[in-house]
């Protein structure tokens, strides 16, 4: 009998997670952005800053597109004093889950790289939520490091929102960035330890399998994982 009731609380779970899911946009093939930085020599490094959910799906999925060089999971758009996860819970500190993405822009763009954010990454038509999450540490955010990832971000979301690409209006806030403090050490690569997880396998695994059907150019296999230091 108590069998029973556990796989009925389970049940009850993965069929509110799904329903969930089911209410965000689908993943989909999405334009790619018409403003974007020219693919400079091989050797070139540079760093996306982005929200969208909990970082744990957000640092998992980028980890397997191709030219992705380290994926850190952390807070943006807060203060370092309230740079703590049961902190940010709160939803008051200003910050949000967020990852910060180091690539290869002659491998991979930065435009390509919103391409996967916009698209498969997570809903950008939710405000201060994303699937089951809700607060404002899960909005939809860019933190651009310079003059060209501010203009390729304003000038995709314009190209999207024209082209009418979504059913509703993008709520993804367009800021500066002012700092990026990683997360505790038991949340980085927290989707390849824990595969299993139900919110990982309702939630997340999913959009991995997006990105490989969807983009199979940008997609890779083996994840980049962060260095054996941050476990």
């Amino acid at each position: 009998m108590r069998r029973m009731r556990v796989v009925a609380i389970l049940l009850v779970q993965v069929a509110v997670f799904a329903a969930c899911a089911r209410a965000d946009e689908p993943a989909r093939v999405i334009p790619a952005p018409a403003v974007d930085e020219a693919k400079p020599h091989e050797g070139s490094s540079e760093i996306a800053v982005l929200s969208g959910g909990c970082f744990w799906g957000m640092q998992g999925l980028f980890e397997h597109v191709k030219g992705v060089r380290e994926v850190v999971a952390g807070y943006a758009g807060g203060s370092a004093s309230t740079a703590q996860y049961e902190t940010v819970s709160s939803g008051t500190t200003g910050h949000a889950e967020s990852v910060r993405i180091a690539f290869d822009p002659s491998a991979v763009t930065y435009g390509e790289i919103l391409r996967v954010f916009f698209s498969v990454a997570h809903d950008p038509t939710e405000r201060d939520r994303q699937g089951p999450d809700s607060g404002s540490q899960y909005r939809s955010n860019i933190f651009f490091a310079n003059p060209m990832q501010e203009r390729i971000a304003r000038a995709y979301v314009a190209q999207l929102t024209h082209a009418r690409v979504f059913r509703d209006d993008i709520a993804t806030r367009i800021d500066r960035f002012a700092g990026f403090y990683p997360a505790e050490s038991y949340h980085q690569d927290y989707l390849l330890h824990n595969p299993d997880s139900l919110y990982i396998v309702v939630n997340d695994v999913p959009k991995i399998a997006s990105l490989r059907r969807l983009y199979p150019n940008l997609y890779r296999d083996a994840p980049v994982r962060l260095a054996s230091a941050w476990h």
